[in-house]
């Protein structure tokens, strides 16, 4: 196994440097012989013992050259491991990323103050449905929502709901459309949702110098890039829907907590966090959070909607 894994690293360090490019070899030697790395290292100590692996395989020779193209491991397997979910992927639906598991993880243990039970929760933009199915497979007892404008995203979510044994409600539907303020709301009781959350596209066109070609050249850009005119494109549409002014007509500054608090929570642009801070305080939210990545990197915003 030695062999096979500087083999593969020896291929890819020149691109992707040597620690990523080990870490590389390792994923795919998992991949090809359904073993971890535990058992590839003390197993199976002769590799002819490996199923269908070795150097010479043509399978293993089109996986190093399409890495070498930069395309992205998830999407050459179809699939990731993420926040404990093994989700399915294809090139029209945005990889999970790390930071997005931190909100998840915030999400989850967020102390809900309710009346009723359960909580019912709307993830827009959900893409795979990472977010929502790690809710859903966290917190059982949650009815769970999500929405995107992409036919083949909820396709997708749909499927990865299944992978992972949890039922989540997928529809397709655009936050920008004239009725989705109407059906995201009841008519008897306002809101239908105590938390929604999004990780909305945040990564301005002037960004694009800075990304790596993986990402660049391969993953959906309307799930990453928003005019630099307009950075809080779809923040600004998303907590207007859910604002205290579309919800109860009036806006207030009142600070007391209820038994039926509803909660916003995004994943942000860590360059416009004051900018968010201050338009979700212009549109009514209160108690307003910030909450920095494990890199320092503000990350998350949460605020309070109306009551």
């Amino acid at each position: 196994m030695k062999e096979i894994i500087e083999h593969i690293s020896s291929r890819l360090s020149d691109i992707y440097g040597e620690d990523e490019a080990l870490a590389l070899a390792w994923w795919i030697a998992e991949e090809l012989t359904s073993l971890t790395r535990t058992q590839l290292q003390f197993g199976c100590k002769d590799t002819k013992n490996i199923p269908n692996f070795q150097i010479d395989d043509p399978k293993l020779a089109e996986i190093i050259a399409r890495l070498r193209r930069f395309e992205p491991i998830q999407y050459i397997f179809g699939h990731t491991l993420w926040a404990g979910l093994d989700l399915k992927l294809t090139s029209a639906i945005l990889i999970p990323r790390p930071e997005t598991a931190e909100l998840v993880e915030r999400l989850s243990t967020f102390n809900f103050q309710l009346s009723t039970a359960p909580v019912k929760v709307l993830d827009i933009g959900t893409g795979s449905g990472c977010i929502a199915i790690a809710l859903k497979k966290r917190h059982p007892e949650w009815q769970v929502t999500g929405i995107d404008i992409s036919a083949e995203a909820i396709e997708i979510a749909q499927e990865n709901a299944q992978r992972n044994n949890v039922e989540v409600n997928f529809l397709l539907a655009d936050i920008f459309s004239d009725s989705i303020g109407k059906n995201l709301q009841s008519p008897t009781s306002g809101l239908q949702y105590d938390l929604v959350v999004s990780n909305p596209p945040y990564i301005c066109e002037s960004e694009k110098s800075l990304m790596r070609p993986n990402v660049l050249n391969f993953e959906p850009a309307s799930a990453l890039f928003v005019p630099d005119s307009d950075p809080l494109l779809f923040y600004r549409r998303i907590a207007s829907l859910f604002s205290n002014e579309a919800l109860t007509g009036q806006t207030t500054n009142d600070q007391r907590p209820t038994t039926n608090d509803k909660f916003l929570f995004f994943e942000i642009n860590e360059a416009y966090s004051v900018e968010l801070s201050a338009m979700l305080s212009g549109l009514g939210y209160t108690d307003i959070q910030i909450h920095n990545d494990i890199y320092g990197k503000p990350r998350i915003i949460q605020g309070r909607m109306a009551r």
